[in-house]
């Protein structure tokens, strides 16, 4: 039994280790030792089995580790007819060329939301969305469509959470959500990004959840407040669309 507790905890480890490059492309042997917080000699140790096996690599002129090849070969077998990244990217292509900005998609994890497509603007002056990254669920117009369309219980949750930014007031984050959830749309206008506005709605998916969140975003000066309300229903209609493919 104490053997098996040990080898849970090694792969718990390995798998710490790995999550680590979510947030960074490459990283040093004592930058995944603080991240993860275990000693160097047992990071380097499980780093050593990891690269013997491909997970990563190892750069001998910085001595820092990225993501090895395994990684790659092994999301070549994931399901494309059930990511909703690839699956959805046709009709997310479509919107951008109606509405001539950008459009992304999001999905929630945990107290995050993850950006997992983007279909960027084809104008000169627009706004870049790095698909991969995560964002706070306290601010953006996604993020409060994810957790305004959310079960009750997952948004005390993470409401009352203790991390929970001082600086977002929670009643008035609660009315906002009450707002939202009647008028199926948020608009957020530089609330997190200095120069951005955004459009948002859920994805309900074929069995009446809001599985994901669809933006369209852009710069201020073409994007007030009035013409985020006028493009609402256009993605409130491509999000229906959508849903019937999730």
């Amino acid at each position: 039994m104490e053997d098996r507790k040990l080898t849970v905890r090694a792969v718990e480890r390995a798998l710490d280790i790995l999550i680590c490059f979510t947030k960074n492309s490459e990283l040093a042997l004592t930058e995944i030792s603080s991240l993860i917080g275990l000693h160097k000699s047992t990071v380097h140790r499980l780093l050593a089995t990891l690269e013997d096996k491909g997970f990563v690599v190892r750069n001998p002129e910085t001595e820092k580790y990225r993501l090895g090849l395994k990684i790659w070969e092994l999301s070549m077998h994931l399901s494309q007819s059930d990511d909703p990244a690839i699956r959805l990217l046709p009709a997310m292509e479509a919107l951008r060329d109606r509405l001539g900005e950008t459009v992304s998609l999001y999905l929630r994890d945990g107290a995050e939301r993850l950006r997992i497509q983007a279909v960027q603007s084809n104008q000169a002056i627009r706004r870049v969305a790095q698909v991969g990254v995560r964002l706070p669920l306290s601010v953006g117009a996604s993020s409060k469509v994810l957790v305004a369309f959310a079960p009750p219980e997952d948004q005390e949750e993470l409401l009352n959470a203790p991390d929970w930014p001082e600086s977002v007031d929670r009643e008035a984050y609660r009315k906002q959500l009450a707002e939202i959830l009647q008028k199926g749309y948020a608009i957020s206008i530089e609330e997190r990004e200095p120069g951005a506005a955004a459009v948002s709605v859920p994805i309900f998916d074929r069995y009446g959840k809001a599985a994901a969140a669809l933006s369209m975003s852009g710069p201020v000066t073409r994007l007030s407040a009035e013409k985020l309300r006028e493009y609402a229903p256009v993605l409130k209609e491509a999000a229906r669309e959508m849903g019937m493919m999730m």
